[in-house]
């Protein structure tokens, strides 16, 4: 038996997120059904982030362990027939049996994107975030910067948190306009509370429509008070780019 590592990408628009839910259909559990399917036994899987109900990933990294006379380079390939439409495993290799991908990513990043415009475009509308009012980037990026180091993100996650604690470190943020309609916010860091990304995106979408002062960001983030910061934006805009081991 031998522990494989996978980088798994999806379109999540139509999973209530990668964790397994019983009577929902999700990630996990299509990749271990295919998983099985391929191997001709129940195989199970775990991923490193547990994405939420519409978000997608270009670069989750999941485990399983097989016995399998495939390579593991050729699984991307043997497992294509059995995988949905909206997943597809983009690389596989052996790595340790006590290897885990939740405590081996050293740092994640994260894209969320913003449809910027008066009228919504619908074949964005799973991938984006449309805001109709007009957004200052400029000011979007200043208040960004606040967001850089190590800080307790007490204001910045959903009071569901399970985190023991709520310190985490951002090691890059970036506010890009990628297009005459679309804004990209880049997030990097060691690790994420539930929902810390959405509403980061939330509150410099605040900052861009001058409903947040960018100089005021830094006291709000000390305050821990989620009501200071923005909205939590929508799932469909968000998107797990990189995993870093």
């Amino acid at each position: 038996m031998k522990r494989y590592l996978a980088t798994v990408a999806y379109d999540g628009t139509n999973f209530f997120g990668w964790q397994k839910q019983n009577g929902f259909r999700t990630v996990q559990e299509e990749l271990e059904v295919s998983l099985s399917a391929l191997f001709h036994v129940k195989t199970f899987c775990y991923g490193a982030s547990r994405t939420d109900r519409g978000v997608h990933a270009l670069c989750q990294k999941a485990v399983f362990d097989a016995e399998t006379t495939i390579p593991a380079e050729k699984i991307p390939l043997a497992i294509i027939k059995y995988l949905p439409d909206d997943i597809s495993v983009l690389d596989c290799r052996v790595v340790d049996s006590e290897f885990n991908p939740r405590f081996e990513v050293k740092q994640k990043t994260y894209r969320y994107t913003i449809y910027n415009s008066e009228f919504r475009n619908p074949t964005r509308r799973n991938y984006t975030e449309f805001v109709r009012d007009k957004l200052d980037i400029e000011k979007m990026q200043e208040a960004a910067k606040a967001f850089l180091g190590e800080h307790d993100f007490k204001g910045f996650c959903s009071a569901h948190t399970s985190a023991k604690t709520t310190v985490r470190t951002i090691y890059d943020i970036s506010v890009s306009k990628d297009n005459e309609n679309e804004i990209s916010i880049y997030v990097t860091g060691n690790g994420f509370l539930y929902n810390m990304v959405r509403i980061i995106a939330g509150t410099l979408i605040f900052a861009g429509m001058g409903k947040i002062d960018p100089e005021k960001m830094p006291e709000i983030i000390k305050s821990g008070d989620r009501t200071k910061a923005g909205k939590t934006a929508g799932p469909e805009g968000l998107c797990l780019v990189d995993a870093q081991l």
